[in-house]
């Protein structure tokens, strides 16, 4: 059995941004962006944002400092360009802006991943974090992934995590 944590005191709606990291999709192709999306609906928070970009790491980290900006958004959840691949750069342009790292995202997400789809869970780069007061979440593009981390960690989890940030 799962250990449950301790409920949050009040109910909050979080406002999110969703940023697709691919070099093809387009928002007609962008299953996992709309995944996040819907299930970030389907738990009364918030889309403030929503973009696709190309697997730049400038344009990544571009991304993130002009989120950070919108006094409205909490947090960012990226998806895609998570592994190791040549043109896999969103774990390297975020994890070096991070301000505080939340190592225990990325250790149990492989973890459940790994539970799911083996050893190649490895090469999975999941991270999250804090930037400007933004919490930053980064998954792989995956459909799966972008659901499993979604549903086991980070709904779970958001409305706890941004009142920390708050305090």
């Amino acid at each position: 059995m799962t250990q449950q944590p301790h409920p949050d005191a009040t109910a909050m709606t979080v406002t999110c941004a969703v940023v697709t990291v691919s070099d093809t999709r387009t928002p007609g192709t962008d299953k996992s962006g709309q995944i996040i999306q819907q299930l970030l609906l389907a738990t009364n928070h918030k889309i403030g944002a929503y973009a696709i970009i190309k697997d730049e790491p400038a344009d990544i980290q571009k991304q993130i400092e002009s989120l950070s900006k919108n006094a409205n958004l909490d947090a960012v959840i990226f998806n895609g360009g998570t592994g190791i691949a040549p043109r896999d750069t969103t774990y390297d342009a975020i994890e070096k802006l991070l301000e505080k790292t939340l190592p225990g995202f990325g250790e149990i997400f492989r973890f459940l991943s790994y539970q799911e789809i083996g050893s190649r869970a490895i090469a999975s780069r999941a991270v999250a974090g804090v930037y400007q007061n933004k919490l930053i979440f980064s998954l792989p593009g995956s459909s799966n992934a972008v659901r499993l981390g979604m549903e086991k960690l980070i709904l779970p989890e958001l409305t706890h995590l941004v009142s920390q940030m708050r305090k």
